[in-house]
């Protein structure tokens, strides 16, 4: 039997849903026997494949967010935000309640100890959307499993009932926002 491709990313976030991935310890190597990883920062593999699932941590905030979003959705069968930023936009989205202008004049220019400096104009830097949005509000979600981050209790139940096409069902203590 082939395993299933799975791809992971992520995109205007912390990183800590990848990390309690990767606190997911020993049960690593019981992950790798069911799953063969595709693109992902725990493979360092860049482009995505054709996937049965992808899992996407953080919210979208620039173009290139919603290019590789939109990759992801077209490439993988079954597409799962993972984490408060994903779901909710988190902590990035704080910027919401002001102009991408105020935003970028406070961190550019006005900024405690700036001085001559001016606003990055690279052709490398990816624009900036006006607002931060969750994954969903761009494509289409078929799983959410939140977290801040979701506990590596939850990502392994959460898998391993989806690997085996069982219910989603995670407990009430495996769920936190810390």
């Amino acid at each position: 039997m082939s395993k299933l491709k799975v791809a992971t990313c992520s995109l205007a976030g912390c990183f800590g849903c990848h990390m309690s991935i990767l606190d997911l310890d020993e049960r690593l190597f019981t992950l790798v026997d069911l799953v063969e990883f595709d693109r992902s920062p725990i493979t360092d593999i860049k482009q995505i494949g054709v996937c049965d699932v992808g899992i996407i941590e953080g919210g979208v905030c620039n173009a290139e967010n919603v290019h590789v979003l939109r990759e992801f959705r077209s490439h993988c069968n079954i597409l799962i935000s993972m984490g408060a930023c994903a779901i909710t936009g988190g902590v990035p989205a704080m910027r919401n309640r002001f102009t991408l202008k105020e935003c970028l004049d406070e961190s550019y220019i006005s900024g405690m100890g700036l001085l001559d400096a001016q606003i990055p104009n690279d052709p490398e830097i990816p624009l900036l959307l006006s607002k931060v949005h969750p994954l969903h509000e761009v494509v289409k979600i078929d799983y959410f499993l939140p977290g801040c981050p979701p506990s590596a209790d939850a990502i392994w139940t959460f898998l391993t009932q989806l690997l085996s096409g069982q219910p989603i069902a995670l407990s009430y203590t495996q769920l936190h926002y810390d």
